[in-house]
Order: structure tokens, then C-alpha cells, then sequence
């Protein structure tokens, strides 16, 4: 079920049954996350106790979050364990997903499986952080406090794995506060309180496993980043370059680090952007060319073109190789010969690869590539926007906020830090990273986060023997979790499963810490292992503390402080008809699926958006009767003509019918409203039809409604036939057509044509409508009339003939109209 699922999404959700009685459940956002995870309860000696492994990320929507979850929930209850059982609801630090929202489906699961998870014992412990977590973990409280499920919440204060011993029972819960009662306890970040060397079980001879030349000092290929650094940001991709800019305000420098993005698919124009408070606005072009060309500052490129299209984009950046020294990769899924031959183009070239499938880099108070470093919280929480002394190099991008968080919480914060990918081929390696970071005085310490599979790491240990790399080195590989699974899993990046035993987690930890690295017990350990190497580092005075500056303010982004509830302002409209955000479209609350199913056609439809009410049958029809009968009148009435003019001048059909509405007015169809609103006021008053026609002819007033230019009593317009029978078979009451009937007896007394016509029939049925239908008092039916709902019908249903002649004319090919002279009465001399 899930793997469809994941075939049918642009998320990823994987999952993997590993013990179906095992007690120990997981359910991890993100690729990183799920294995450090498995690798912290596996280390901790409950590997065997693993139920699953698996992940979900990429932003997955409410539903199938809710499919994920409640199929873990099915398979966790379905043994029981007289123990009980634990599930681990656990992440890193998201980037832009809304933890809150990611919840959500699993608060809807947590109340669907309530009973089962109770009858199960399950202890369930939750870590998350990232954008609106607070109200996420908070949302979990009072959801397990509702259903009565004991439930335990950590943020980043937390180390991200720091719940699994905590779960487990191998830690005292007091000394870890949940979210809301934590203060900053360094204790809190390490789930081990204990950071002894590691210990493998795995030592294959690595000494002669890789023979990698060590570089020397020197150039490297990927460009050192610096406060002029400028980049080319390849896609339309204004969220992420609104986060740079961002970053660019908060760190103080004197430009974007954006010069321009490239957009093929739309001419060049401009895309508005904040700087600060300040907007500011960023070009964009058609060409990589042209965008270098008038860049000449820049030295990066941003590439998020999508993994079909990056082999082409990228070939064409490296054509500027002289400019661009730099290209990151973010498009996951590039086929591997595509990767290969760009590593082996852009190394011909002298331009350094960031990815493929990379989140990017980021030097604190200096350049930020992309989404890297995640909101602006997350910068501010791991204090991304001046420079520390601890430069790292990962593989997962995902882990890479975590990484800033422990680092700043265990030192005096980040130097550098990149992600360099998790395919199996990636553009640059831990090692050219690494030798940059050792060159450059500004680096104290370095961190190496690798995971199973390749062994790129081994070209790290070459370095430390021969003494390329000097400084310390913390260095972790996850995947330990490896060897306690049944059989071979795939991790969440292309490029994580063993393919020998030189390849998997533990022989490279193995093989790091014999080279020299500092290597902790597990990965839970990671913060007090660079906590310990920094501690040395300052008393030993090659890391001297500067004081902590002021952490800078940045505007909150409006859309994203709304969604928080930080702010409110008054709307620019008001609509209380219809409503597009939610799965459907809805008209006045009613989903535009339930009203097609329900059959209520264009009369039913008018109703709900004109007046807010779901009319009875007869009423609808009514309506739609309404719009046939005021469709057309011929080509010779003013609207018409108007519009067939105008169709033969060649104008379009929004010109022409606008042309033809334009008429519509006291004189041509406006009179709707004029004889709904004499004929109702009379019967209101009590008035008798007699003593209304004099008053009306005392005040010499027309009475709207009455008259027609040939029709009589004894040839009677069918329209109006057929609107007043239906009126008189169907409504309830119709006081206002009868008075109106009783006026025209009077009339046409004066003169055969006065009849009741069309205009007024319909205004009058249509008042004896509103106020008889039972949906609207007297006072709500009169404020509709007098907002010009009447004439409305008119529009709408003489728009339907407008549009017809527009046809007929470009159908029968007319020409230009030009009216004939001996139709005009040319009278010059007045």
C-alpha cells in the first residue's frame, strides 16, 4: 500500500517491515533523520526489537501523512506485546514544511486507532522542530490528552535522537523538560551522557582499501564563499531567493547575493522582492547567457532546474567557466552517466559541483545557497548569521540543520557547512571540502557526517595519515543500523547501501578513528564529542570566544506571521458567496461537487452565488425560465445591434458584448427594477390600481412595465403568457403580479398597447417570488431588488443572445458595417 502510495505521490513515504512483533516502532521525516534513528536504537542495543524502517518527507499533504500513519498504527496493534509497545514520531529540523500541518494526519490516525493503541500499551514519544513546530508539538499535547494516550514532546532544544533512550527506559525522563518547560541544558543534546571512542565490530584492512591521491595545498575547485559572493539562480524560484535575500539583510551585507534568475519560458522582465522592509526588484532573464553577460560579479550558479533538464543547463553554464566557478545541483533523480559526465566536464573546466540532490551550503554571515538553514527562526535558533569556528561537510541536506543546531549548541557555532548530496556520484566529495576547510585559518575544527555505502570516507583517512589534514576532525557515518537488519535496505539516498563490507557504517567509523578522527559511540553522542574537541581548542587558546553581538531582526515574511497568528489586518475584500481554498471549489458554502451531483442547474447555481440560499425547484426554474425567455429579441433592439456592429468592426467577443451591454439602461431593459419597485411599493402602501394610474399620471411618471409597441390584450406576448401562468400554478402568492394585472386592465382601457410586458411581468413575478419562497424575510427580498438583481437577469440572460449574434456574424463572414445615407436625415442648417 505505501509503496504505491509513494508511486503516486511527489513526496516520499518508504517503508519497511523489518520484525512485525518487534516492540520498538518509528515513524521519521526525512531521509537523514529515519537512519540516525534506526542507527541510535540499534547502537543502544534494541536493534532486534526494530519493528520498520522507513520515512516520510518532501512535504506529503494532510491525507497521506494520514495513510502513512494509520498504517503504522494497523501494523504496530496487530501483535500484542505484554510490555507494551514505544513508537518514535521523530525528525530533524525541517525547512519549509509546516510541522503543524505534517500533524495533522497523524492526530486524524491517532483518533481513528485510539482504542487499539491503548488496548497496545504504546508509549508514544515525539521530536520535531522547524517551521511552526510550537504549535505542532502543542496540537499533539492536547490531541493526546483528548484521546488519553500518553504522549511525550521534545523540540530542538532536544538532540534528535535524545527520545530514543529516553523511550527505551535507559534515561531518567526528569532531567530532559519537554519543550515547553526546557531551558537550554547542553545535557539535553546528547542522548548519551558518556562520549567514548567508538567501537566497531567491523575492522576490514582499510589501509590498502583506497588509493586516492591526497591534494595539495592550493586552489580548490569549489570556490571559497565571501560577502561580494553573487550567484545565478537557474528556475523561477522567488520563495527560496526571498530567503537568501533574507539572509543577505540579516547578515548585513551591502548587495544581494543574488544578482539574477533565468527563466526560459517567459520573456525578460523584473520579479519583486523584499530587501529588508524595502522592496527591491531582481531581473530576470530568458538565457544563461545573457544573464552572465550583465552579471559579470556573479560566480555562482544555482541551478533548481528539474533532474530532466539539468544535464543541458548545466552544460551550457560550464561554457562560462572563465565567470562561473561554482554550480550547485539541487534536482534529485539525475540520471548517474548525466552526473558522471558533468564531474567530468566541470573538473576539465576548473568549476567546483555542489550535488546532485543537495539542499546547498551555507557560510554564516556571508552567502547562503538556496533553502539552506531552513526559516528564518531556524537561522536565528542556531545563530547562522555570524560566523563560528566549526566548518562541516554532510551528505544529507535534511541532516544538515540538525548539524547546525548541535554545533551551535556545543561550540561557539558554524564557520561553513555543506551538503554535498546523496547520490552515489556526487560532484564534490567529503574530501575537497575538507582540505578547504583545513587551508582556511579561519576553521578550527572540522565535522564529517557520512552514511553507509561508497567510500569516499576513506579518502578522508588517507588525508589525516599523510597529514594533509591537520585539524581536528569529528567524524560520524551513519548506518550502524546495517547489520541488524534481516536483509539488505535501501536508505533514503541513492548513494546509502553497503556494497561490501568495506562500505558499511561501522568499518568506516572503524577505519576514521584509526586514522586520527575523533569518532563518538553513536551519533546521539555527536554534540558532546564536539563539545569535548571545542573545550580543548579554547583552553587550550586556539579558539578564543568573542562576545556574543546582537541578534539581528528581519521582517517576518506577512503570509507565514498570518498562518503563525502573530498578525492580523483588514482584508482587501470580502467575499461571502464563493470559495476556491479548500479541496473543491464551494459556492455559498455548498461544493460545487455536491451541487452538480444534486442537479440544480444554472438557476440553482444563481441562487446560491446572487443570493446566498439554496432556492426551492420550482424557484430555480423559475430563474432559468427567466434567462430563456430575456435571451434575445432579434438583431434590430439597441444591444444587439450594438454588439453585431462591433462583431463586424472585428472586434473580439468581450469587446462586442461589452458593446452591446453598454446599451442597457432606463430605456433598453433597465426597467426591471423601476416597475419591481413601483408595482411593490403600491401594494405595500394599500393603494388601489386606480389611484395609483392617476397619481402616476397626476406626477406625469411612466409606469414602468406597462407598454409595448404592438401587442394587446387580444395579441398577447408569450412571453408574458407563459411567465404568468407559471407564477399563478406555482407560487404561493403572487399580490404583486395580481395588482399589476389589475393596472393593465385600466391601461389598456386608455390605449390597447398599455399592457403588462414583458419587463414588467417579470419584475413583478419575480418580487412575489422573493418575498413568497419562504428563503428571505420582506426586508432581506427588498434589499436584493433595490441592489439590482432584477436587471442582473436581464444581463445575464441577454448576454446569452449578444453572444449568439457575435457568432452568427463571424460565421456568415460579415464585413464592416457602414450605415446607408439615405437612412440618416442629414439636417445641416439647424
Amino acid at each position: 500500500f505505501i509503496k504505491k502510495l509513494d508511486q503516486s505521490s511527489g513526496s516520499s513515504l518508504k517503508l519497511t517491515i523489518l520484525n512485525q512483533f518487534g516492540r520498538v516502532w518509528t515513524m521519521v521525516a526525512g531521509g537523514g533523520a529515519s537512519v540516525v534513528y534506526a542507527d541510535t536504537i540499534s547502537d543502544l542495543g534494541f536493534g532486534q526489537e526494530l519493528a520498520n524502517y522507513g520515512e516520510y518527507s518532501g512535504a506529503p499533504t494532510l491525507q497521506e501523512t494520514y495513510d502513512y500513519a494509520r498504517t503504522i498504527f494497523d501494523l504496530m496493534c496487530r501483535h500484542k506485546d505484554p510490555r507494551g509497545k514505544i513508537l518514535i514520531i521523530g525528525g530533524g529540523i525541517a525547512n519549509f514544511t509546516d510541522v503543524a500541518a505534517t500533524f495533522t494526519g497523524i492526530q486524524k490516525a491517532m483518533k481513528q486507532y485510539r482504542d487499539e493503541l491503548l488496548e497496545n500499551k504504546v508509549d508514544i514519544w515525539v521530536r520535531r522542530a522547524g517551521p511552526n513546530y510550537q504549535e505542532g508539538l502543542q496540537n499533539m499535547r492536547r490531541t493526546g490528552e483528548a484521546l488519553g494516550l500518553p504522549i511525550h514532546l521534545y523540540g530542538p532544544e532536544t538532540h534528535i535522537t535524545a527520545v530514543v533512550p529516553l523511550a527505551l527506559g535507559m534515561r531518567n525522563v526528569a532531567d530532559y523538560p519537554e519543550f515547553d518547560a526546557a531551558s537550554d541544558n547542553r545535557a539535553m543534546l546528547a542522548a548519551t551522557k558518556s562520549s567514548g571512542d567508538v567501537t566497531a565490530d567491523v575492522t576490514p584492512s582499510a589501509e590498502s582499501a583506497v588509493s586516492t591521491p591526497v591534494a595539495a595545498a592550493g586552489e580548490h575547485a569549489v570556490a571559497n564563499l565571501t560577502p561580494e559572493t553573487r550567484a545565478i539562480v537557474y528556475g523561477l524560484q522567488t520563495v527560496a531567493v526571498q530567503g537568501m535575500l533574507d539572509f543577505d539583510f540579516m547578515c548585513k551585507r551591502s548587495k544581494p547575493s543574488v544578482a539574477c534568475m533565468v527563466f526560459p519560458f517567459s520573456g525578460n522582465h523584473y520579479t519583486k522582492l523584499y530587501w529588508g522592509t524595502d522592496e527591491t526588484l531582481i531581473p530576470v532573464y530568458t538565457t544563461i547567457a545573457e544573464a552572465v553577460h550583465k552579471h559579470p560579479d556573479t560566480s555562482i550558479m544555482i541551478n533548481f532546474a528539474s533532474f530532466r533538464s539539468v544535464f543541458e543547463t548545466v552544460e551550457e553554464t560550464l561554457q562560462f567557466s572563465h565567470q562561473i566557478k561554482t554550480v550547485a545541483i539541487i534536482a534529485e533523480g539525475v540520471p548517474e552517466s548525466q552526473t558522471r559526465l558533468i564531474i567530468k566536464h566541470a573538473a576539465e573546466k576548473g568549476v567546483g559541483i555542489v550535488g546532485p540532490a543537495t539542499v546547498g551550503g551555507i557560510k554564516p554571515g556571508c552567502f547562503r545557497i538556496g533553502n539552506t538553514g531552513g526559516m528564518l527562526d531556524n537561522i536565528i535558533m542556531s545563530k547562522l548569521y555570524r560566523a563560528g569556528s566549526v566548518a562541516y561537510v554532510s551528505k544529507s541536506g535534511g541532516m544538515s540543520n540538525e548539524l547546525n543546531n548541535i554545533v551551535s549548541r556545543n561550540s561557539n557555532g558554524v564557520y561553513e557547512g555543506v551538503a554535498i548530496g546523496g547520490d552515489r556520484y556526487p560532484g564534490s566529495l567529503f574530501l575537497d571540502h575538507l582540505l578547504r576547510y583545513n587551508d582556511n585559518p579561519e576553521v578550527k575544527m572540522m565535522v564529517l557526517l557520512g552514511e553507509v555505502g561508497g567510500i569516499d570516507e576513506y579518502a578522508v583517512c588517507e588525508a589525516l595519515k599523510a597529514g594533509r589534514i591537520t585539524k581536528p576532525l569529528v567524524a560520524w557515518v551513519m548506518g550502524t543500523c546495517a547489520s541488524i537488519f534481516p536483509y539488505e535496505v535501501q536508505f533514503g539516498h541513492a548513494g546509502a547501501m553497503a556494497r561490501g563490507d568495506l562500505e558499511t557504517a561501522a568499518a568506516k567509523n572503524s577505519a576514521l578513528q584509526a586514522a586520527g578522527a575523533h569518532v563518538p559511540r553513536s551519533f546521539d553522542a555527536i554534540g558532546e564529542k564536539i563539545y569535548e574537541v571545542y573545550s580543548n581548542l579554547v583552553s587550550t587558546g586556539v579558539i578564543i570566544p568573542l562576545p556574543e553581538p546582537p541578534v539581528p531582526k528581519i521582517p517576518m515574511d506577512y503570509n507565514w506571521a498570518k498562518r503563525l497568528g502573530l498578525i492580523r489586518k483588514p482584508a482587501n475584500f470580502i467575499s461571502s458567496i464563493s470559495d476556491d481554498r479548500g479541496d473543491e471549489l464551494s459556492y455559498a458554502g455548498t461544493p460545487i461537487s455536491e451541487a452538480i451531483s444534486a442537479d440544480i442547474g444554472v438557476g440553482g447555481v444563481l441562487s446560491l452565488l446572487w443570493f446566498r440560499r439554496r432556492l426551492p425547484l420550482y424557484a430555480t426554474h423559475f430563474i432559468e425560465m427567466v434567462l430563456m425567455v430575456s435571451a434575445d429579441h432579434g438583431p434590430a433592439v439597441s444591444g444587439a445591434h450594438n454588439t453585431i456592429v462591433a462583431a463586424r468592426a472585428g472586434k473580439d467577443l468581450v469587446s462586442a458584448l461589452c458593446s452591446g451591454l453598454l446599451t442597457i439602461g432606463p430605456r433598453f431593459g433597465g426597467a426591471l427594477d423601476e416597475a419591481a419597485s413601483m408595482f411593490m411599493t403600491a401594494v405595500d402602501r394599500g393603494e388601489e390600481p386606480a389611484a395609483f394610474v392617476a397619481r402616476m399620471g397626476k406626477e406625469k411618471k411612466l409606469i414602468m412595465g406597462i407598454g409595448h409597441r404592438i401587442r394587446t390584450l387580444q395579441n398577447p406576448d408569450m412571453r408574458v403568457k407563459l411567465i404568468k401562468e407559471y407564477a399563478q400554478k406555482h407560487f404561493t402568492r403572487t399580490p404583486v403580479l395580481d395588482f399589476a394585472m389589475a393596472v393593465e386592465q385600466i391601461t389598456t382601457k386608455k390605449k390597447a398597447t398599455l399592457i403588462l410586458n414583458v419587463d414588467g411581468c417579470i419584475a413583478a413575478c419575480f418580487v412575489d417570488l422573493m418575498r413568497s419562497c419562504g428563503a428571505f424575510d420582506v426586508a432581506e427580498a427588498n434589499e436584493l431588488i433595490a441592489n439590482g438583481c432584477l436587471n442582473g437577469l436581464f444581463v445575464a440572460g441577454r448576454s446569452i443572445g449578444f453572444i449568439g449574434h457575435f457568432i452568427d456574424q463571424n460565421r456568415l463572414k460579415q464585413g464592416l458595417y457602414r450605415h446607408p445615407w439615405d437612412d440618416i436625415s442629414y439636417q445641416t442648417g439647424l
